[in-house]
This record gives C-alpha cells, structure tokens and sequence, in this order.
C-alpha cells in the first residue's frame, strides 16, 4: 500500500512534500461485541475504511497513512472477556507522543480517524492538546457520525449503540469470516424504560448518564443485530468511504486565515 507512512525508509519519508501532506492515524478497541463479533471489531472498521478511502483518494495525493491503534478507553466494557482497556492517562499519553513525533517528522496535518464511541470526547481534547504544542493541525472523526443510506430503518433507533444492526452489517461487509450470525440477539433495550418520562436525561444528549455496557446489557449488545445483511453493510461502508475520502481533502486544502499583526493591548 503505498500510502502506508511505515513502509517507507526514513529518508523518503524526509523528501515528503509536507505543504500538502496529511497523515491519518486509525484508531480503534479491543473490546467486547456480544457472542457473535470479534472483539476488534472497532480496530477492523476504522482502518478498512481509512484504507478504502484513501484508495478512492489514489497514491500520490499526500495522504499517508499510520498503522491502526487496536486498543482504546474501553473502560465501559472491563470485567467482559477480550476487552483490554486503556486508561485515559494512557491513552491520552499515546496520542500525544503520536502528534509529537509527526510534528517533530515535519507534517503540519495530523487526523483521527477514530472507531469507538467511547473516545470522541477525549480524542477532542487530546486534538488541541498536541494543537497548542506542537502546532499541528488536528482533526478528529468517527466514520459512523456520517449519513447514513437515506433507505436505512434502523431496527434499533434508539439504543442501537453496540453491536447492533449498524456495526454488524458494516462487519458482514468488511470481515464476514470474523461474524457469526447464529449467535446474533438482541440486548439493551430495556434501557427504554430508565427514561421513560424524562425530559433532559438521556443516554447520550444536553445530559448524558454516565453507565457501563453491565448497566444496559447482559451479553454486551446494545442493539438488534438480527436485521443485519452483508447488502446493509456495503450500503454504509460506501457511504463512509466516500464522506471520508471527500473530508480528508478538505482538511488537506483547509488552513487558519492569517490574522495579521496585532497591537499588543
């Protein structure tokens, strides 16, 4: 793959044009999917789609890619067998010394292309964090915070946040060797009930309940992953890939307006 930044030797990755380079750091979990997904199911999706949009991009662009980060803050799903969780210091730390070394390498762009929901918030933070060091700009992103198909009717709407219709038709087409539809059901509904009523609270929202998957799920499904079909899942990686592909070149054409000299006050 020719826009893998790890295959190549250090002296040309020195010759790298970086007025215009952007390198793209995957990063994804090792953690719990219910009986019937791989527990990389988060480290699989995020580098299979950064790799297909930057294919759609084609070499030569100056996209250059890291290698994926299987492990993330899974904190959420500890206690379920396979998950290896990172803490946030932990985390936190990794991203920084990431943006240090690409910094230090020469690149001015550096993205997240992040596939776990358990992140977001940090990896935002970590993004100006490395900004205000290193001056690097930073973008984050989740691929599954783009549209989806207009003709997708999502079995699991509200709760289907783990496992579900979603990340396992998105698993039938990008590992299918690695899902087992027989084991496949539905958990985590129940947590329709808990907010029966309120008006602010909510799973996610303007007031977040902090929870652990063992508050909402028994098998650590948070969805209906019954529905899911291998055409879905084409569906919605071709829709990620394209959205992807289209964001990255905007963050390579983006830049700060200059300012101009200010008057100290």
């Amino acid at each position: 793959m020719t826009v893998s930044l790890g295959h190549l030797s250090t002296t040309r990755i020195g010759r790298i044009d970086k007025s215009r380079a952007v390198v793209v750091q995957p990063i994804g979990a090792m953690e719990q999917h219910g009986a019937h997904l791989p527990v990389l199911t988060d480290a699989i999706t995020s580098q299979r789609i950064t790799e297909r949009a930057l294919a759609e991009i084609g070499p030569d662009q100056g996209f250059w890619m890291l290698p994926g980060l299987s492990y993330g803050k899974s904190s959420e799903h500890i206690g379920y067998p396979g998950t290896i969780a990172l803490s946030m210091t932990t985390l936190a730390a990794l991203c920084l010394d990431i943006g240090r070394s690409v910094a230090q390498s020469g690149f001015r762009k550096l993205v997240f292309v992040n596939g776990h929901g358990g992140q977001p918030e940090l990896l935002s933070v970590l993004a100006r964090d490395i900004r205000i060091e290193t001056g690097l700009e930073v973008f984050t992103l989740m691929p599954n915070d783009f549209d989806t198909p207009d003709d997708f009717v999502a079995l699991d709407p509200v709760y289907g946040i783990h496992g579900g219709q979603h990340e396992t038709s998105m698993m039938l087409a990008l590992a299918p060797e690695l899902v087992d539809m027989t084991l496949a059901e539905k958990d985590g509904d129940a947590i329709l009930g808990a907010y029966e009523g309120m008006e602010h609270l909510s799973l996610y929202g303007s007031v977040p309940t902090a929870w652990v998957t063992r508050d909402l799920s028994v098998s650590g499904v948070i969805g209906d992953p019954t529905g899911a079909t291998v055409e879905l899942g084409e569906r919605i990686v071709a829709a990620q890939v394209a959205a992807l592909a289209q964001t990255l070149r905007e963050i390579q054409r983006f830049s700060f307006p200059p300012l101009g000299a200010r008057e100290s006050v």
